[in-house]
């Protein structure tokens, strides 16, 4: 009887033998069988053995694994600023240490991966996949799945669907911590420059902003609210904007430390000082915050920590390990320099 290769599987049995056929004998799902012959951890022992008898029974051989390079995918929206370089060192920290090697891809602005990334990452065979602020697709995701190549995200853009890794920052925390200590300093009429609010991150520091207003009884004008996109250029036109009210604010907080970049040129525009006119607090903390004029305050992420941390992650998926957590958010911290004071007037 010839040959036959499950595609799912990745293995071959006596024709007419499939995956289906042997769940249907041991009355698991066709998805219990697959991880049964691929080698995954996350089946019961009984299921296992059940499955490996009926496996031998029926004939089914295995085809060999195609090896996989040593290397670690890490997948960025874009290639831009020191955010990146703060990863990927964290990622070398870990990788490097097991003989593995970076390929470093971006997708130019996007956030979701397209056709063109993820033939060319099953064609290199990484160990695995780092997605920073992006990600793979569903369809990307199983595709990834059916050639063992594990993907954990680190700074999800959204709520990561269920069963995929992932590591964070505590960005509400973050938001409350650099909103509290500016009204601790007696200011009140606090701006808030946010990042991208469909994102998670940006959602997340803005509720933080409006806990620690809500709980101090300071009311929100919310002409001092306004949107932006984590850029610079978003800082710069919203504090010429905020400048130009009639009760201008005393204070603002960023969506990250670009933004605050930009707060302070339009300041320098304005003919304004820093702090004497307007206190910034950032966030992020990327080593050039503490080189501005005047070093920035800011909340640090601890954007290494937690790149390294999704690495030893991928290295216990790709080795068969089951994660303790499937889900990590790491605790920020606000740093406070000299762009914030208490208010003059």
């Amino acid at each position: 009887m010839a040959p036959t290769r499950d595609a799912a599987s990745g293995a071959v049995g006596n024709a007419g033998v499939t995956i289906a056929r042997i769940a249907e004998l041991a009355g698991v799902s066709a998805a219990t069988v697959s991880k049964v012959v691929n080698g995954h951890v996350e089946v019961a022992a009984d299921t296992r053995a059940l499955v490996e008898g009926l496996l031998r029974e029926q004939g089914y051989r295995r085809q060999k694994k195609v090896s996989k390079a040593p290397l670690v995918e890490v997948l960025f929206h874009e290639l831009a600023g020191t955010y990146p370089v703060e990863v990927v060192k964290g990622v070398d920290r870990v990788a490097s240490a097991h003989g593995l090697t970076i390929s470093l891809s971006q997708l130019e602005g996007r956030h979701v991966a397209d056709r063109t990334w993820i033939d060319s990452v099953l064609a290199r065979r990484p160990t695995g996949v780092v997605a920073v602020f992006s990600g793979p697709t569903p369809a990307q995701h199983e595709q990834l799945s059916r050639r063992d190549i594990p993907v954990v995200l680190v700074d999800p853009t959204g709520e990561p669907a269920h069963g995929v890794p992932s590591v964070g920052a505590d960005n509400w925390s973050g938001g409350l911590a650099a909103t509290r200590h500016l009204l601790e300093l007696g200011h009140r009429r606090i701006a808030v420059i946010t990042g991208a609010t469909r994102m998670l991150s940006g959602r997340a520091r803005l509720d933080g902003y409006h806990a620690a207003m809500d709980s101090a009884g300071v009311p929100v004008d919310p002409e001092l609210v306004r949107e932006g996109h984590f850029q610079i250029v978003d800082g710069l036109e919203h504090t010429r904007q905020l400048l130009r009210l009639s009760d201008p604010p005393t204070a603002v907080v960023t969506g990250n430390d670009g933004e605050a970049h930009g707060v302070y040129q339009a300041v320098y525009e304005a003919g304004l000082r820093i702090p004497d006119d307007l206190s910034v607090v950032g966030f992020d903390d990327l080593p050039p915050a503490q080189w501005m004029i005047p070093a920035l305050t800011t909340i640090r992420q601890p954007l290494g920590d937690m790149a390294a941390t999704a690495t030893g992650m991928l290295l216990d998926l790709a080795h068969g390990r089951p994660l303790a957590q499937h889900r990590l958010v790491l605790s920020t911290e606000l740093i406070v320099r000299a762009s914030t004071a208490a208010p003059r007037r």
